[in-house]
């Protein structure tokens, strides 16, 4: 099992990486006063991949919480393999 999961890590070329946090009650966007932002990075593939991914965490997680905000990129993780 182990060796899977290393393989399929040296295939990925990019990082899909979310920032999340929950928004204040105000009307410009900030951070809420009682948490704190959040970095998450998952290992794709290839940038397509890494794209579409990053849409459909946005659509089908996030948009659906009330004052609750995303943002996502994508970012190369050295060479391409």
């Amino acid at each position: 099992m182990f060796n899977s999961f290393f393989s399929d890590s040296i295939k990925a070329n990019y990082w899909l990486i979310t920032g999340t946090y929950r928004q204040g009650s105000g009307v410009r966007p900030e951070v809420s006063g009682i948490t704190s932002p959040l970095l998450h990075s998952i290992l794709m593939r290839d940038l397509d991949t890494c794209n579409r991914a990053g849409e459909k965490i946005t659509n089908e997680i996030y948009k659906p919480v009330w004052q609750f905000d995303s943002k996502w990129t994508c970012v190369l993780s050295g060479e391409i393999k």
